[in-house]
């Protein structure tokens, strides 16, 4: 049968209703299938002379003779028949309603707004959001790319459910839950004076002229703090949007740049910068998980936000495991 048609018989059977509901429907079905009134009596737990007045508001609804009298019992018309068929198709339809609604009240399906600093999307988020998607298939994700002040303000006012930011961009409106961490270092062009140091500090980096990011991101706020407390001004010579962008104006030797550490070694392996690890204590930094309310949440974001605080533990054990190890390695003395 055509589509179409299809869907029109759907329209004139829910069209009709409440008179032409799902119950009436289903003792129809009943009794067709069983061929009396009895039998579609006994199999529904309902009185004979209750499904007898059903059938008859169903005729008088469509204006059509669906049954026959039989001395066996009932038989359907040719009008009965095609009820049966589109009753079916129909309830199976509504049947489908309730499984779908369920499954974004249990949170299988559902859509969660992502809102996160560029850090943790370059970082972290990826693989996060790539092991939940393959837990939960129904679950669509929207992310955003925020700066990390605006990520906690875009969680308060709703317009995202869930968002990742740098510890440092505290609003008390949000709740909020540890995440991973990161360090950031200074990434300049191979033959750069601060190349041939094991490491640096803020105050070194900004005696150059300093490749930033956009307005307002973490890194460049953090730089005029540090900026600020060594009565240094701060030489932004450029600004771009992206950590790629960044390391490409440095390896052109436009200035010198800070981002995260892992970030920086993506990149030294196909362009000519160096990173140099940064002393400073504010080179570390800790990224939080924010909601506005943990009871709140639709399901589908609850589970998300369970998912990234499962993994970030995970992630800190992990990172345990490997400081731990380096430091047995850097305390062995050799006897040879």
């Amino acid at each position: 049968m055509p589509s179409g048609r299809r869907h029109r018989e759907r329209v004139a059977i829910l069209g009709a209703m409440p008179r032409l509901d799902p119950t009436s429907l289903r003792l129809f079905i009943a009794v067709v299938e069983t061929g009396t009134i009895a039998g579609a009596a006994a199999r529904e737990h309902i009185a004979a002379a209750a499904v007898s007045r059903r059938l008859a508001e169903i005729e008088s609804t469509l204006g059509a003779a669906l049954l026959v009298r039989t001395n066996k019992g009932v038989e359907p018309t040719a009008a009965g028949r095609a009820l049966v068929g589109m009753a079916r198709r129909a309830l199976h339809e509504l049947d489908q309603v309730d499984v779908q609604m369920r499954g974004f009240s249990t949170g299988l399906r559902g859509l969660v707004r992502v809102a996160a600093s560029l850090s943790a999307i370059t970082q972290f988020v990826p693989a996060d959001l790539e092991s939940f998607a393959a837990a939960h298939p129904g679950v669509q994700l929207h992310l955003e790319e925020q700066v990390s002040q605006t990520v906690t303000r875009a969680v308060a006012e709703n317009s995202a459910d869930l968002g990742i930011h740098t510890a440092a961009a505290a609003d008390e409106r949000v709740q909020t839950f540890p995440y991973h961490a990161d360090r950031l270092c200074v990434v300049v062009p191979r033959g750069h004076p601060l190349a041939r140091r094991r490491s640096t500090t803020f105050a070194a980096a900004l005696e150059h002229p300093l490749v930033g990011l956009h307005t307002g991101s973490a890194i460049n706020l953090q730089l005029a703090s540090e900026a600020a407390q060594t009565r240094r001004g701060l030489n932004l010579r450029i600004q771009v949007t992206s950590f790629d962008a960044l390391c490409m104006m440095v390896a052109h030797r436009l200035g010198v740049g800070v981002l995260p550490e892992t970030v920086a070694r993506r990149n030294a392996a196909v362009l000519d910068i160096v990173p140099v690890a940064l002393d400073d204590p504010g080179a570390r930094r800790e990224f939080r998980l924010c909601v506005r309310s943990v009871d709140a949440l639709p399901a589908a974001a609850r589970l998300l936000l369970d998912h990234l605080r499962e993994r970030a533990v995970a992630g800190a054990a992990s990172g345990a495991r490997v400081r731990s190890v380096r430091g047995r390695r850097r305390g062995r003395v050799d006897t040879r």
